[in-house]
């Protein structure tokens, strides 16, 4: 196995971003420091550090979904002290990690793993997972605000890819709507209704492609059936 794939399978990084940090020479192979990313590896013979850690592909797949909640932090660790959303899953001795990210402020659906190469593919921009929030804004959003968000909206980074939109509930101080997109850019749902100077109150993921977040109330967790995990490998 190349020693790249046997990175990104231990969750280091994209096979991509794997065969830069060996070229800039922090990952060693049983002792040895290596520079070229087509160096193989024998799993189950060879000992490989990145920094100085050893990394390994883990025996036992894990898939969690949770229902991320407000006021944490969606990284394994965080140097302000933060909670993050390790610490609403307990008793998994496996070393797992999140799949994308939910801001701080932004709650629902959010999937965990150990499974590198899965977790690689799921947020690489080519797959275009659609995902879906329940968004709540302070005041009201025109029909013709509406079709300007889904035809895309200028944001940092560029036009945002066209949405689909579903309203609730329309009033004059409040706006309830679904938005479905499949970018992933920081604090995208916010930004898009800032550029029609609208300020959303509430955002909630409830659901990533085919996954739902359903009756998991937040903080909570689940491991996924192990329908939702083969659809998850099946997503090209």
């Amino acid at each position: 196995m190349r020693i790249a794939k046997y990175m990104a399978a231990a969750g280091v990084a994209s096979r991509r971003k794997s065969e830069e940090l060996i070229k800039k020479g922090i990952v060693k192979v049983n002792g040895r420091f290596v520079y070229d990313p087509a160096t193989n590896v024998d799993p189950e013979v060879d000992q490989v550090y990145v920094s100085g850690q050893k990394i390994r592909i883990p025996d036992e797949k894990i898939y969690i979904m949770l229902n991320k909640p407000v006021g944490c932090v969606s990284t394994c660790a965080d140097d302000k002290g933060r909670r993050t959303v390790l610490d609403y899953v307990k008793g998994i001795d496996q070393r797992i990690y999140p799949i994308g990210r939910l801001d701080f402020t932004t709650e629902g659906l959010l999937l965990l793993t150990n499974d590198g190469e899965l977790a690689n593919k799921l947020t690489h921009p080519s797959h275009e997972v659609s995902k879906r929030y329940y968004v709540v804004v302070d005041s009201y959003v025109s029909p013709e605000e509406i079709k300007q968000l889904e035809r895309g909206v200028v944001i940092e980074g560029g036009k945002t890819a066209p949405a689909r939109i579903k309203v609730m509930n329309a009033a004059e101080g409040r706006t309830e709507l679904t938005i479905i997109i499949h970018e992933g850019r920081n604090r995208q749902v916010r930004r898009m209704f800032e550029t029609i100077d609208k300020h959303v109150v509430f955002l909630k993921r409830i659901s990533e492609g085919d996954i739902n977040l359903g009756p998991l109330k937040r903080g909570e967790y689940r491991m996924l059936t192990k329908e939702e995990v083969a659809y998850l490998k099946s997503i090209k």
